[in-house]
């Protein structure tokens, strides 16, 4: 159940936060994920916390051993057995204040595959707008965390070209979706569902937002039939249904 808990004792963002800015600072890339890049992206909306919850940040594979020096320098302990063994991919560790902390490495991979490293160097303490997106449309079965994460997101940012400032850049979401028929067909259904989400849970969207959800995922949806298509794209699109496009994502346990 998504609660809304402002000022919760246990809020994760400050040291989130804290980490993130100080990895840049020192010049190093670790950016943020997930629910909390949300609420950094959208900061004028009512946070989404629950208890225990982690931080999800991002690195490159040529800044990785830089990064896991950085954070221990900063008192993070390492899972050094599951760093060891999956580290070129994803890596974990607990936060000074006990909460864990899983850093994705070049790529988050669930239903697909989202590659960070073409918008990872926009200069900015969490992931590129579009990509934090992105993470959430991929999931096939939505649940309602991500439902509120995707509402808030089309909620506080403006669907367009990539530039200054936030922006969901359609040129990213284009290029991504018109090579791989298996992203376009899952964020494609995701953004379909959005209306029907929204009659029947209109808690899940945020009060007094500046543009319209709905129709920023109609948008999106645009953009995506529109996107240019590969041979390879066309070829898979022939297939179709008949044959599952998507990973079912597996529990990692540390």
């Amino acid at each position: 159940m998504v609660t809304d808990l402002p000022g919760a004792p246990d809020d994760p963002l400050p040291e989130a936060l804290t980490l993130a800015r100080g990895a840049a600072q020192a010049g190093l890339g670790l950016k943020l994920l997930g629910g909390l890049a949300v609420r950094v992206i959208c900061p004028d909306f009512p946070p989404r916390q629950r208890a225990g919850q982690d931080m999800d940040f991002a690195c490159l594979a040529k800044g990785r051993k830089n990064v896991v020096a950085y954070l221990e320098r900063s008192g993070c302990q390492p899972d050094k057995r599951f760093n060891n063994l999956n580290g070129d991919r994803q890596m974990y560790f607990n936060a000074p204040s006990g909460r864990p902390i899983d850093v994705m490495v070049d790529r988050l991979v669930m239903c697909h595959t989202l590659d960070f490293r073409p918008s990872f160097e926009q200069p900015a303490a969490h992931g590129d707008a579009i990509d934090v997106l992105l993470s959430k449309l991929q999931i096939v079965e939505l649940n309602e965390k991500d439902a509120w994460d995707i509402f808030h997101l089309l909620s506080g940012v403006p669907v367009g070209r990539g530039g200054e400032g936030a922006v969901l850049d359609t040129d990213r979401f284009a290029r991504l979706l018109g090579a791989d028929w298996g992203w376009w067909r899952t964020v494609t259904g995701s953004l379909a569902k959005l209306p029907g989400l929204a009659a029947e849970k209109p808690q899940l969207l945020p009060g007094g937002a500046p543009f319209d959800p709905l129709a920023q995922a109609r948008q999106l949806e645009e953009v995506a039939l529109a996107a240019p298509k590969g041979v390879k794209w066309k070829l898979r699109a022939n297939v179709g249904d008949r044959v599952r496009w998507y990973e079912l994502p597996e529990e990692v346990d540390h």
